[in-house]
């Protein structure tokens, strides 16, 4: 089968690989019908060093069960699936918690960080399926998968930050970042209430779209001039929720910038 390996900064390739198979009576063997490329996987495209090894990428992705392992119960063959960037088995004291991403299981742990299997694949081995694997209704409209591709990652991830952040009718909202995440983000916070939501981004085809997701506002600017025009719209005391979707050090300086008094900053932005 075919699947995706970076083997260095700027050098990916589509090659063939071992057929991805069943080894665990936990596993389950999915076929991939879409997958999505992270803002995450920009990182090692800039800096893996070749001396790191070829690595499978890719941890989003929508697929088909082809098959399980004897000990998976939620799910069976033909069921459309969706998997979050975490491997986890559902049932450990974390996870009970909805911290799949700190599940305790020997098998738990994320996409990225496994050294064989890769969500840009044809295929791939889902370990602790039970847990892992989220069933969607059969036969949706081919013209939502890419929406709910989204769950894999964007849209979860985006969503976290706004409620963790404690996103309510009554807060202020500044979104730092007009990558996929910021932009759900945006609209997590209008879905949670938030009747302003500042998007701080400089690209026009992503900002018009975070106005379709709900921005009232969006800010160009960087640093010292963003700041002093986030404060501005906010009657300048600054945001109650800065959910910061970049991960850099000027991206969180700008945060702390634009938080009120009491405020939070939520990050998820990968650093």
């Amino acid at each position: 089968m075919r699947a995706t390996v970076m083997y260095a900064a700027g050098d990916v390739r589509v090659e063939e690989v071992p057929d991805s198979v069943i080894k665990l009576p936990t596993d389950a063997l999915v076929r991939i019908t879409a997958a999505a490329i992270c803002g995450s996987d920009l990182w090692p495209y800039d800096s893996r060093k070749p001396e790191e090894g070829p690595a499978r990428m890719g941890h989003e992705f929508i697929g088909v069960v082809e098959e399980t392992g004897p000990e998976v119960t939620t799910v069976t063959k033909g069921d459309l699936v969706v998997s979050p960037f975490a491997i986890s088995d559902g049932t450990c004291e974390f996870c009970h918690e909805g911290l799949q991403t700190s599940c305790v299981h020997p098998e738990a742990g994320f996409w990225d960080g496994q050294p064989v299997e890769g969500g840009q694949a044809e295929a791939i081995r889902v370990p602790l399926a039970d847990g892992t694997l989220v069933k969607l209704p059969a036969g949706p409209d081919p013209a939502l998968i890419p929406s709910l591709l989204t769950l894999a990652d964007v849209f979860g991830t985006g969503h976290h930050a706004a409620v963790a952040g404690g996103v309510s009718p009554r807060t202020r909202v500044a979104v730092i970042g007009d990558g996929a995440v910021g932009l759900l983000a945006v609209l997590s916070a209008r879905r949670l209430g938030a009747e302003q939501v500042i998007l701080m981004g400089r690209h026009p085809g992503r900002t018009s779209l975070g106005r379709e997701f709900g921005a009232t506002d969006v800010v160009s600017a960087r640093g010292a001039e963003g700041i002093a025009e986030v404060r501005d719209l906010t009657g300048g005391h600054g945001a109650h929720v800065v959910i910061e979707a970049v991960g850099t050090m000027a991206a969180y300086q700008q945060a702390v910038g634009i938080t009120r008094p009491g405020g939070v900053i939520s990050r998820v932005g990968a650093p």
